[in-house]
């Protein structure tokens, strides 16, 4: 659990930004405590002079409206009761059980989090010192919560850090359903600090995992000779819907200068050892299937958290591959890969198209010291296929590459040594020196 606490000059502001969530449908205000009325009696101008009357009883005070963010884990299972009595307990440990407050749950975030107005004015025109509080009360509040409703510990007290969502927490950009400009910073936000891609190709392959693509526009457009960016949403079937955003519209301004910087930064990021993750694995699965096509290649990697996103040009001609590394956050063109997993050569050993130069797998059972491979499953379907060897210096696949090549005649072998003329060594006959 993670809190967040924000001051600010405008309760109306406030106010507003949640009760337009709840006018979205991806909010609810569950609670009102301390109001004259129950919640079901109060309308927006209700909440909103109650809380005004409050923080008026102390004028000089401008940053008088309070907004808290509890954030949990995706994995904790929150009901409004549960949430409800949690929002109880933390404002009675910071201090704030005595004041007026709404409590509001938000359905917008990958995560369950409650939001909370409220105003640093007492009933009495005393000022509640929020000097440290996020530090000192808060962060002790937080700990005592997760302890007594058995929530998922923040690993860390940095508010960005703990709260930091994995992809598949991560709630796509759905039209209609939720508010463009923000659901595509949600994605941004996450995809950019976590994922290394090295051109907007990569980029977009993993933004249309949450149906988004970063458009350029045609080549001969305005938009592309002066490098402007949009932002659109995609339907279903890929295809752009709605109203496009452009990039330097987005609070974070990803634009392509800024993509541009950050594809230089990633590609000394992307690891060797990640493309070799990858390149080991389509070898794995083409090994031990030999017939395997371009679909059974997608569910095998898929159970790796190996993604794989083709590119197609308006006649459905597979140009391009792009495989994405879900648990290394790496994305990587296929040909950058190697010629062996460029989209071609994937087809190729698919058996989509024919193979020109007629490399085959071999058929016959593979097995080494640290490997064990099969090209077609055995009979026992809970076998699993795993290296022993601790030895990573070199990639599986140029180990495999090294022991499937024919084994050199040594029969006849003569060691250098032996194949030697041996030089008879002469005497130097030494001069007589008179004797």
């Amino acid at each position: 659990m993670v809190a967040r606490i924000k001051r600010a000059d405008s309760l109306s502001r406030t106010l507003n930004y949640n009760e337009k969530k709840v006018q979205q449908g991806v909010a609810e205000n569950i609670m009102a405590v301390n109001f004259s009325k129950d919640l079901e009696h109060l309308n927006f101008y209700d909440k909103l002079r109650f809380l005004e009357h409050r923080a008026s009883l102390r004028e000089e005070v401008k940053a008088n409206s309070v907004h808290i963010s509890l954030n949990f884990h995706p994995e904790d299972l929150l009901d409004n009761e549960k949430m409800k009595r949690i929002a109880v307990s933390y404002m009675q440990m910071i201090g704030f059980g005595n004041q007026p407050y709404l409590v509001y749950r938000h359905n917008d975030a990958g995560h369950p989090h409650l939001h909370i107005v409220t105003t640093n004015i007492r009933s009495n025109g005393n000022k509640i010192d929020m000097h440290n509080i996020g530090r000192n009360q808060s962060r002790i509040a937080c700990e005592a919560i997760e302890m007594a409703h058995r929530l998922i510990k923040a690993k860390g007290r940095h508010q960005q850090d703990s709260m930091l969502l994995r992809p598949e927490h991560v709630l796509a950009a759905v039209y209609g359903k939720s508010e463009t400009r923000r659901a595509i910073t949600n994605v941004l936000d996450h995809i950019l600090k976590v994922y290394k891609f090295s051109s907007l190709p990569e980029l977009n392959a993993v933004l249309a995992l949450y149906n988004i693509k970063a458009d350029r526009g045609a080549e001969d457009s305005r938009m592309y000779r002066n490098k402007g960016l949009l932002y659109r949403v995609l339907d279903k079937q890929g295809n752009p819907i709605g109203v496009p955003i452009k990039a330097s519209a987005i609070h974070n301004k990803p634009t392509l200068a800024f993509l541009e910087k950050k594809f230089s930064q990633n590609r000394s990021l992307k690891l060797s050892k990640h493309r070799e993750h990858i390149k080991t694995w389509i070898d794995i699965t083409l090994l031990r299937d030999p017939n395997a096509l371009l679909e059974d290649l997608k569910v095998a990697l898929a159970r790796q958290q190996i993604h794989i996103v083709l590119r197609e040009n308006k006649r459905g001609d597979i140009y391009g591959i792009t495989f994405i590394d879900l648990r290394n956050h790496t994305v990587f063109n296929g040909s950058d890969l190697g010629r062996d997993y460029s989209a071609k050569r994937i087809m190729e050993r698919c058996g989509e198209i024919n193979d020109p130069i007629g490399r085959q797998t071999p058929h016959r059972r593979v097995t080494t010291k640290g490997i064990k491979l099969w090209p077609n499953p055995p009979e026992n379907k809970n076998t699993h296929y795993f290296v022993l060897t601790n030895d990573l210096s070199k990639s599986i696949g140029e180990l495999l590459k090294f022991w499937l090549e024919p084994v050199p005649d040594y029969s006849n072998y003569v060691s250098y040594e032996w194949r030697k003329k041996r030089k008879k060594k002469k005497k130097r006959q030494s001069q007589s020196l008179g004797l």
